[in-house]
């Protein structure tokens, strides 16, 4: 199959399907630390798992990242999904594995973080953020923080190498008027 296959065809899908792949598993695993750090966790109560560098501590975050924005969580919720619309649609456009895997990192956290603020309390698109992972002078954050994180480093280390998002388009086959006739290419009789 050459490198520049239409979308229909398996490699054309790969990237698409890397996407999806990703953000399905750090939708699911974001969800699931969540669920599991509110069942163990007492909000503020530092558990250290390796002493001072890594602690987990429950917090519910109504801003955007670091905690900030706390009175603009509708506005967030919005521009979420606004972002996760153009992850999307930048999905089904890629043609390079390493891309399609960027963006459903970037996907995957975004979403992660965008159903909590979506399906927690206090209200659809006011919903507080729920973080735990804690290191020394470090916002707390959880999983979708993560990969959104790895998802942009991974953009900016594509770009910075020069990895196309798209393959080239493949040369249009000649034609009788570029392919040079007994007039010499592309003349008119």
């Amino acid at each position: 199959m050459s490198p520049s296959a239409p979308r229909g065809t398996s490699r054309g899908r790969r990237p698409l399907v890397a996407g999806a792949a990703a953000a399905a598993v750090v939708v699911a695993v974001d969800q699931v630390t969540k669920l599991l750090a509110e069942q163990r966790l007492e909000p503020g109560q530092r558990v250290d798992v390796l002493g001072d560098v890594l602690g987990l501590t429950l917090y519910y975050n109504s801003g955007a990242a670091f905690g900030l924005g706390t009175t603009l969580t509708p506005f967030i919720s919005s521009f979420a999904v606004v972002a996760c619309v153009v992850m999307v649609v930048a999905l089904t456009r890629t043609t390079r594995p390493a891309w399609g895997l960027a963006l459903g990192l970037l996907l995957g956290g975004a979403l992660g973080n965008l159903t909590d603020r979506l399906l927690r309390p206090p209200g659809v698109g006011r919903g507080e953020v729920v973080d735990f992972f804690q290191l020394p002078s470090f916002p707390i954050f959880n999983v979708a923080d993560i990969c959104v994180v790895t998802g942009a480093c991974l953009v900016v280390l594509l770009s910075l190498r020069d990895v196309p998002f798209r393959d080239p388009l493949p040369a249009a086959p000649p034609t009788a008027d570029t392919a040079g006739g007994a007039d010499g290419p592309g003349r008119e009789p």
